[in-house]
């Protein structure tokens, strides 16, 4: 069983989480939760959508982080998160061995505020490249960029191919190319691996 985690905050995009998770849930294999740093509460997304989390944070008991964006710029859900810090700290503290940490669009910006992008290939929204590549990443043109137990996509809807090059990596083609069918959706892109 894969277990996966959701990273969820006020103002997260709602594609941005929507995509990957979508595509992951067509696996017998995976299952899912969604998680923020301050515990079970009410989430409310950029749309006002609102979003029941209900499992703790415990980054030690999951195979998979997602951390999904949400927008870009001083009033930024994201950046919101960078100013208070604890996301950052607590995405720093969980990596680990046999522990996969991604990002879509502007969620890599909270990675590399935990210092887990310095050097290494990652992407993020077009917007934002410069920001990360000037936080010391190597920003790789990818709209998958998948540098071992970083795994990060490009804006918006790069999650839903962020998703399905997961489950190939992790499940194999074939589980990819049944939820490719089921979506009736083809990846975009060729994923930019470091191995």
């Amino acid at each position: 069983m894969i277990r996966v985690h959701t990273v969820l905050y006020d103002g997260v995009e709602d594609q941005d989480f929507v995509g990957p998770v979508t595509v992951l849930g067509l696996a017998d294999e995976v299952r899912q939760s969604y998680v923020t740093v301050d515990g079970p509460g009410v989430v409310t997304t950029s749309s006002g959508l609102e979003v029941t989390v209900s499992s703790a944070w415990e980054p030690q008991s999951a195979d998979l982080l997602i951390v999904p964006g949400g927008g870009y710029g001083a009033e930024s859900a994201v950046q919101a998160q960078v100013n208070r810090g604890l996301l950052p700290r607590a995405l720093a503290a969980a990596r680990r061995p046999g522990l996969i940490i991604s990002a879509t669009c502007t969620g890599t910006l909270l990675l590399a505020a935990a210092g887990l992008t310095t050097g290494r290939p990652c992407t993020t929204h077009e917007i934002a490249k410069d920001d990360l590549r000037n936080q010391g990443a190597t920003v790789v043109a990818g709209r998958v960029v998948d540098d071992g137990d970083l795994v990060t996509s490009g804006g918006v809807t790069s999650g839903i191919d962020l998703g399905l090059w997961l489950v190939e990596r992790l499940l194999g083609s074939a589980a990819a190319l049944f939820a490719e069918t089921i979506l009736e959706y083809e990846r975009r892109g060729t994923v930019w691996r470091s191995a």
